[in-house]
């Protein structure tokens, strides 16, 4: 009875997302202030709810089900890169990197094509490092001084960032998405890529056009001199060159990192007793290491909210639900994309969805004649549409906590994590197929 319970699913076993959704975003709304409750309240009361709701295992087995969601591969690899990209930032900001590169861009670049310029560095730097967490680490701080510089809404500039980070998500040969996408249908990587860039490819110029417009009447007066130090930017290029030649992107973080010490302290800026603080705390004491606390432990705290959601049937009861209603090649495609869509939603993990959801996904594809490289370009193009519109996904966690501003204050710029779904829709109904043997 167990076994046919847990092959069908279970709709309540979904109650503690549920419960967060409400509490967190109903607090946000009648408050007037998405601050008034911190993510990982929310998040410990879902826990919580998970586990008085999991009647099935007494509390040592319960710790034992979430410290192996906790210990999985992609969950250890996600928060050692949230600690490396926060000693990365606090680094550079520190030896005044970010303030060198946004006056070099705003000195080379007209001041209207800016933020479309972070947009364009953001899908060239997560494309070569394979990590948006990496690119929204690296370009922050240089879209708070766009901000300051050109005139341009905060919000707009870090949803430039956020957008281009997401673009390279699902594009880049290193990316653990594109990998596990890769892997879990059988398909070679450089035919997934083609597949992929060409749906995308669409929503990245719309994107474009629509920051240009946004962007266009805007006016820059210089009230200082933009003046600029090339070895400050340094760290930048070197994140930047590393990252193309294909290095480890913690190899990358943490050569950036020290390059910015050495900088600073040679040029001054970084006192040689502030060395490890500012990699600890930032220049100003908020940032750096410490900085992402926060989000590394609501991470691990969501993947304890996972394992046990996944344990009592959430995420089987989801996989069924699409796989029952799927009809014809197009319905097939159609079920993949919801799938990866809604599983993201539920793990606020693009990866772990991609794990979660791959073999179905792949069963779906084999049933219906779908093409494996059309699969996995669905599986990972709409696990990335999720993760970069979730305002409790790490993406935008991250870029709110880096700037100090909310996850709904960005997300109305967020254009192409929904261009790329529309564009994707589009692809679904009206390209051509052909049915695999």
């Amino acid at each position: 009875m167990m076994n046919e319970k847990q092959t069908k699913g279970n709709a309540a076993a979904l109650l503690p997302i549920g419960v967060f959704l409400v509490i967190f975003l109903g607090s946000g709304f009648i408050t007037g202030d998405f601050y008034a409750m911190p993510a990982i309240l929310a998040f410990l009361i879902a826990l919580f709810v998970a586990f008085i709701q999991d009647r099935k295992h007494d509390f040592n087995q319960k710790i034992h089900i979430i410290a192996q969601g906790v210990g999985e591969d992609n969950i250890i690899t996600m928060c050692l890169i949230f600690l490396c990209a926060g000693g990365f930032s606090g680094a550079v900001t520190a030896a005044g990197g970010a303030d060198s590169t946004v006056n070099l861009g705003l000195s080379i670049l007209p001041p209207n094509i800016a933020v479309v310029g972070l947009f364009l560095i953001g899908c060239f730097i997560s494309v070569s490092m394979g990590t948006s967490m990496g690119t929204i680490a690296a370009l922050a701080p240089i879209a708070v001084g766009i901000s300051e510089k050109t005139g341009f809404a905060l919000p707009i500039c870090i949803g430039a960032v956020v957008c281009g980070a997401m673009f390279g998500d699902n594009l880049s040969m290193i990316s653990d998405t594109t990998i596990a996408a890769v892997k879990t249908q059988g398909c070679e990587m450089k035919d997934k890529f083609r597949e992929n860039f060409l749906i995308v490819l669409p929503a990245a110029i719309v994107t474009i056009l629509i920051f240009f417009v946004l962007t266009a009447g805007g006016e820059y007066k210089a009230t200082e001199e933009l003046s600029y130090n090339i070895w400050k930017v340094m760290p930048y290029l070197v994140v930047l060159v590393g990252a193309l030649i294909g290095f480890n992107v913690f190899l990358v973080l943490m050569t950036g990192t020290v390059l910015s010490l050495i900088i600073g302290a040679v040029s001054g800026s970084i006192a040689l007793s502030d060395l490890f603080r500012v990699v600890a705390q930032g220049a100003d004491g908020t940032g750096g290491i410490m900085g992402m606390y926060d989000i590394t432990v609501i991470s691990i705290v969501v993947a304890c909210i996972v394992s046990l959601v996944k344990e009592m049937g959430g995420i089987t009861f989801i996989l069924n639900l699409i796989r029952k209603n799927i009809r014809g090649q197009k319905g097939g495609e159609f079920g993949i994309a919801g799938l990866a869509l809604l599983v993201d939603m539920c793990t606020a993990n693009n990866t772990v969805a991609i794990v979660m959801a791959g073999p179905i996904a792949k069963e779906i594809s084999q049933e219906f004649g779908i093409d494996k490289k059309r699969s996995a370009s669905l599986l990972d193009i709409f696990t990335s549409v999720g993760q970069g519109l979730i305002p409790y996904g790490a993406q935008l966690l991250s870029a709110a906590t880096l700037t100090q501003i909310t996850p709904f204050e960005i997300m109305p710029y967020l254009y192409y994590p929904i261009l790329m779904a529309v564009s994707s829709v589009f692809f679904i109904l009206f390209r051509r197929r052909k049915t695999e043997i």
